[in-house]
């Protein structure tokens, strides 16, 4: 009896001092008979419009292709490399604040589940208006002189982006600007080669365009202008 008190009397007091020692931490879990907590997991949002949707814009084996296959893959292997690497990051704006001081294959591949499902959510369906209203397009005039110029702009970003990566719009301070970055980097990243609240974003690695382009990217750029979903774009402008 005496030594099963005394067992239960240590037991007690090491659970105290993991508890005061590392607050919420998993030892304090473990001692307490707790589930570790789990580990923040990226999400791939459901697709807002069927495949054929964006025809003929973007052709439905495209989108069944890079959402299926392209963007499941990049939200598959980042909450992998999240348990495999350790990564301690619960957000995904904590993840790309600390883009340089992760591994390349997880900042990759972190970015690419992020990127896609800021680009689903940029598209819709073609429509007879395929221009911004309101503050969208109060915000471009005043910062680009007019849409046309505007999507001069966007898609010579887009085009001379070399090999792989993204075109965008972002809202820095009062104005929007326009840049690329490469690979699956986006500007939310703290060593991004643009920076800003993103607003609009064009994938212009191949798998997004090749089946129906080939290697004519530019008619890529231009078709997407009627699938652009401004009013999503709207929400975004904070």
């Amino acid at each position: 009896m005496e030594n099963n008190s005394r067992r239960k009397f240590i037991q007690t007091s090491l659970a105290a001092t993991a508890a005061v020692t590392v607050g919420n931490s998993f030892i304090a879990n473990a001692i307490a008979g707790e589930p570790e907590p789990a580990a923040f997991a990226f999400k791939q949002v459901p697709l807002p419009f069927k495949y054929a949707d964006l025809e003929p814009s973007i052709d439905a084996l495209t989108n069944e292709i890079h959402y299926t296959k392209h963007h499941a893959t990049y939200i598959k292997t980042i909450n992998e490399l999240i348990v495999s690497e350790k990564i301690p990051y619960k957000t995904e704006k904590e993840f790309f604040a600390n883009a340089s001081k992760i591994s390349a294959k997880a900042r990759n591949n972190a970015g690419g589940a992020w990127n896609h499902n800021f680009f689903w959510e940029s598209l819709k369906a073609p429509s007879a208006s395929a221009a911004p209203t309101g503050k969208v397009a109060d915000a471009i005039n005043a910062s680009f002189g007019s849409f046309e110029k505007f999507k001069t702009e966007f898609a010579d970003a887009a085009a001379k982006r070399f090999g792989s990566g993204w075109a965008w719009l972002v809202k820095d301070g009062s104005k929007l600007k326009i840049g690329s970055t490469p690979n699956q980097d986006n500007p939310w990243f703290d060593n991004a080669e643009i920076k800003g609240t993103p607003l609009l974003g064009l994938d212009v690695w191949e798998h997004a365009y090749y089946l129906k382009y080939q290697n004519k990217r530019p008619d890529y750029i231009n078709a997407f202008w009627n699938i652009v979903n401004w009013d999503a774009v709207a929400k975004r402008m904070v």
